[in-house]
């Protein structure tokens, strides 16, 4: 029930950062990759406009 919206959020988290959402799968690596993503969540937003589009920050 709450898995598409979560990838749909994380996909445009990802996306604010200039990464491909694609990214979410690190977390089939165990351990590390949950970790990892985390650290990639946290990561500022790009302050222009990547191959996205525009981000929250351009905005």
């Amino acid at each position: 029930m709450i898995a598409v919206p979560s990838l749909a959020v994380g996909a445009r988290r990802l996306h604010d950062t200039g990464k491909s959402g694609w990214w979410q799968l690190i977390t089939l690596v165990p351990l590390i990759g949950g970790i990892w993503l985390i650290v990639l969540f946290c990561q500022p937003s790009d302050p222009k406009e990547n191959r996205f589009g525009t981000t929250a920050k351009a905005a």
